[in-house]
This record gives structure tokens, sequence and C-alpha cells, in this order.
């Protein structure tokens, strides 16, 4: 059997596991100050510590994910979390704004003598226009002003290169757009940005600092941020050019050892990857479906957090949206802390760390955690508004001018289906806009989901009115700007493409294309694999896809490199570049739109799903 991915990285894992265990002794026993009995060291954190009064204190641990410079308060369904009702229904609450996680964040800190703040990665990268068109300089501002005090990277953080993300750590006018406001220049993020994970080819070293150390009246605390090693998928090949992301469990475990030998105890790990609980409910319990902790949760940090270090105490994780506040345990079968606040700051996560200053340690038994709303019902941070005011009047030339109509919501990002109306759509305008000859002749289009980034909700967001769509709210949907490509494939490597949805990197996770008008086919996941896809269901304008047939596709410049799990677009010839994805998209709303005339929400039904 070839050796996957998966299982080489599950091999390394193994391995690394073993490894810690054998070493933890001797690494236990370098880190004990003096006077304290190899007794409390096997303990180590699992010891309760209280009956010494003044030997231990709490030190609360404020976090959230995945905020994608989302300043205002996020529209449709993505501006919502769901809560579960004593009676077992669910109720929806509208959550999220820069504003009010401030206000969350400074209320929660209220009567705490030890309080950090950090985030699980994707703070910027894919955001909505108030901060994207200013290369997301509001959206650190704002960190700045929240406390922010560590964060690691994510995969967005890597949207525009290597190079801007250090920009965005160190301060400076950007390159080419320069600095935004007369004699202000930016002065970069004053919290470290975390990057244990992502060296450079050349020198081998982390891009940024691997690891900080937060300390406060001797209470120290390491920080260690990776983001996951598959990133390269999911980022443009220009974004991670010249780097190279390693495994999460060996990065953490390398660097937690080098923390220990400083006499650095308890560590944190930020991690962006993350999991999918079994409810979408914030309030789940993730603990509480099997016999076991962390029964609730799957997805990729189930396995990073049973092959960690037990000498890490928390996880911090991001990257997948949901909310979870769960224990899964360590290689040692002792339940540990991972949590994460879904996203567009709709949620902060409170953990209450009992720190041990004999042992220099985190009483692991004693570890609390939960999932906050920031619901918009509280006071909004006065100087956070002043902030969103300063840069809107700064974008309000571009992004309020409106580009088309809808009759109605048109889900997308916050629909929890393969196959969403605003999904169609956008495949529609890419075909729409690429089909003619000189365009590219496309015949069909595809658009990965994740590229879809919010709604379009039919509620105005300002004072543009009910169904009027603005640049800044198209440019919300689709932030990225990548260029569109058009590109010949066989018919059966379009088939190809289908199957890889469901197969390789996507058998665990599908990543459903959307697909123009025109294609249509069943999705039977009732099957395995590549065949799920029923080929005989397979049609192009009602005629069968032709094996041996060239056809002209349409999609954007990330999947035509690979990307998301697609390497037989990579195969694609005769490309012809277009313009970019957004600007098909306004295009096609406002040659299809009107006052009197405003779009309907496709159907979705271009994909039958078999269960």
């Amino acid at each position: 059997m070839p050796a996957t991915p998966e299982r080489r990285r599950a091999a390394r894992r193994l391995a690394a596991t073993a490894a810690v265990l054998a070493a933890a002794a001797g690494v236990l026993a370098t880190a004990l100050p003096a006077g304290a009995d190899t007794e409390t060291a096997a303990r180590g954190a699992h010891h309760s510590g209280h009956s010494d009064h003044g030997r231990t204190v709490d030190v609360q641990l404020l976090s959230f994910n995945d905020l994608h410079g989302t300043l205002e308060p996020p529209q449709g369904s993505a501006g919502t979390v769901t809560q579960t009702q004593p009676d077992g229904t669910t109720k929806a609450i509208p959550a999220g704004g820069v504003e009010y996680l401030a206000t969350s964040l400074r209320e929660a800190r209220e009567g705490h003598r030890y309080s950090v703040t950090a985030a699980g990665g994707d703070m910027i990268g894919a955001s909505p226009l108030l901060s994207g068109l200013f290369h997301d300089e509001p959206s650190v501002e704002a960190m700045n002003k929240l406390g922010l005090d560590v964060s690691a990277v994510g995969n967005h953080e890597f949207d525009e290169g290597s190079a801007e993300l250090k920009r965005i750590q160190h301060g400076g006018c950007h390159p080419k757009d320069g600095c935004y406001e007369k004699d202000k220049r930016f002065p970069g993020a004053d919290f470290p940005y975390l990057a244990a994970n992502v060296t450079s080819e050349k020198t081998g070293k982390p891009i940024l600092r691997p690891y900080t150390v937060w300390e406060h009246e001797g209470v120290r605390i390491g920080f260690i941020g990776v983001t996951l090693e598959g990133t390269p998928d999911v980022v443009t090949a220009e974004g991670v050019k010249g780097l190279k992301f390693h495994d999460e469990v060996e990065t953490i475990n390398k660097y937690t050892r080098e923390l220990q030998h400083q006499g650095v105890n308890s560590v944190v790990a930020l991690i962006h990857e993350g999991g999918m609980p079994a409810s979408g409910s914030y309030d789940y319990d993730c603990d509480s479906p099997g016999p076991g902790p962390g029964d609730g949760i799957s997805g990729p940090i189930v396995d990073i957090a049973k092959n960690l270090s037990p000498r890490v105490d928390a996880l911090v994780t991001g990257h997948t949206h949901q909310a979870y506040a769960c224990s899964i345990p360590d290689p040692n079968g002792v339940p540990r802390t991972v949590t994460s606040a879904a996203s567009f700051g709709r949620l902060y996560t409170d953990t209450t760390l009992t720190y041990d200053r004999l042992t220099r340690d985190i009483v692991r038994t004693s570890v609390k955690s939960a999932n906050h709303v920031v619901d918009r019902e509280q006071p909004r941070a006065k100087d956070m508004t002043a902030l969103i005011k300063r840069w809107n009047a700064l974008a309000a030339p571009v992004a309020n001018r409106p580009v088309g109509y809808i009759s109605a919501d048109i889900p997308g990002r916050g629909l929890n289906a393969y196959e969403t109306p605003l999904g169609d759509l956008i495949s529609d305008a890419q075909l729409a806009g690429l089909a003619p000859a000189d365009k590219g002749g496309a015949q069909v289009a595809f658009m990965n989901p994740g590229g879809i980034r919010a709604d379009l909700a039919h509620k105005a967001s300002g004072d543009e009115g009910d169904g009027v769509v603005t640049y800044g709210e198209a440019f919300t949907v689709q932030p990225f700007t990548n260029m569109t490509n058009v590109l010949d494939l066989t018919g059966e490597q379009l088939l190809t493409v289908l199957r890889q949805q469901v197969s390789g990197v996507n058998e665990k996770q599908p990543r459903v294309l959307q697909v123009s008008r025109g294609l249509t086919y069943t999705l039977d996941l009732r099957k395995a694999g590549a065949e799920r896809i029923v080929t005989d269901s397979v049609r192009l304008n009602g005629e069968p896809i032709d094996a041996k047939k060239t056809y002209r596709v349409a999609v954007n410049e990330f999947l035509a490199g690979g990307g998301d799990g697609f390497p037989v677009l990579k195969e694609g010839r005769n490309k012809l570049v277009g313009p970019s994805d957004l600007d098909v998209f306004t295009a096609y709303l406002t040659a299809n739109s009107t006052p009197d005339a405003p779009l309907a929400p496709p159907k979705a039904d271009r994909v039958t799903i078999v269960r």
C-alpha cells in the first residue's frame, strides 16, 4: 500500500510521541526548581496544588481566532451563532463586530490580576473591503487596541506572501500603495506573530518568532504558534513561495523541550488547525456523546492533540470556524483542553489556567474553559467605533458604489450545504464572463467553496437600501481578487476534477466545487472515495461527458494551481488568464440586475445528493 501524506504524518507523529514520552522524565528533572521532589515531577501538572495557600494563582486566558479582518458586524448567517435551548431547539443570536468584541474582552478582564489574550491565526486575510482595501492595516490597529498579546499565523496570513506578513509584524508603509493617511506610518503589530513551523527554504530558520514567553509577577507561560502543515494546499503558490511548512506536532514538541530547558514549564499551543464538533451550537458539550472526553469532535486537531507532548497544557485552535471547548486525551491518556471560538469575532473563549508557583506549571485538572457570545446588545467600544469611522471615510468612494440588486438573501459561506445559491451565482458569473471566444471560450466553470467568504444579504448594511449590492459587499464575498483562468481539459480530466472532490486529500472532508449552470451530476454519499461520483449521471447541457473530447473550463488561479486538493487542474493546457474573479462577479451583477428586476437566488439544484 503506498504511503499517503496522511500515513507518513501519522508515522512521524507516533515516532515523535514515543520520543517525547521516553524523554519526559529527564526533561522534568532538569526543569524542576530547587527543592522539588521527583514524585511531584511525575505528577506534573496533574496534582491539585490548592492545599498550599498562595502557591497557586489563576491565570485568565482569553482567546479567539479567524477574525479575517471583520471589523464591522458580519452580515447574513455569518453574523450569528447558534445556541441550543433547554427544550432542545436552537436559537440564532446576532454576534460579532470588533466594537462589541473589544467591550466583551475588556469586561472579561475586569477583576483578573493575571490575564493574557491570544489568537489562533487568520486575524487578517480574506477580509471585508474595510480592512482588505488597506492590506489589513485597520485590523492590525484594532488588534493592538484590543490588547492582543500573541497570535499564531494562519494560512491567510500568507495570502500576500511572507514579505507582506513581515511588514504586518514590523510596520512600514505598503511597498506599492504607500501610506494611507497623511503623516502616518503603519506601526505594525504590537503583538508577536508566531510561525514555529514555517521556515525559509534558504536559511532553514522560522520566518518569524517560533514562541514567546508571557510573564507577569513571576508567572511565566510559553506560547508556541503554528499554522497547518497543509497551508500550501490552501494558499496560492505565490503566497508561500520560498517557504517550507512542517509537521505541527513535531514542531510544537521541539519548542516545548526548548522552553523547558529555559525553565518555562507552562506551555500553550496556538494551532491554526481545527476540528468539527458534532453540533453547530456554540454551547455544545463535545465531551458528552461517548464514554471518553472529546468524543463529540472529529477532524485533524484530534490527531494533533492526541500526539502532542503531555507537557503542553492547553491548545487554542482555529481554521475550521467552529466553536468548541473540548477535553482531548494527551499521549498519557490525560484530558487536555482544546478550544476554538468560531470566527469573525462572534465568540471569545475564557479559559482559567491554575498556575503552580512551585512547579512553575499549569495544574491541568483545574483548567476550565467556555465560549462566550459577543452579542450586539452590549455597548460599543468607542475607540473601535472611531477607528471604523475613520477607515470607512477613506474606503467610502470605492465601497459604497452599487454594483447590483438582489431580491432576497443569497446564502454562501454561512450555509451548511455542499451546493449553495451564492456558489452557483459566482460560477455562473465566471461562465458568462469567460464564455465569449475572445475571453476564453469557457463551457463550464468551477468555484472553490472556501473562496466564498460571506453571504449576500438583502438587508442594507448601510444607507444604500435593501437589496442593493455594493462593491464593498461584493468584495467581502470574494476578497482574494484571484485572476480567472480558462483551461483545456479532456472529458476524463473533467471527471477527475469531480472525483477529486471526494477522494485523495478530500476523502475525509469533501470539498464540493460550486458549478455553473448546465453541469449536473449525482453525488452518492453511501459510497466511498471517487466512487461517490456517479459517472453516468454527469451531464453538460444535457449531454454525457465524452472522455476524449476537449472542454474549456474556467477556474480561479488558486484552483488552476492545484489548490484545495485538485492537482488535475494543473494539467490544463492552453491557459488564458482573464480578469479577476471579483471583476467578473461585479460585472455579472451589474449586467443582470436592476432595481426593478433584481436577481433571485439560484435554486442550488445542480448536484443531486444521495445519502
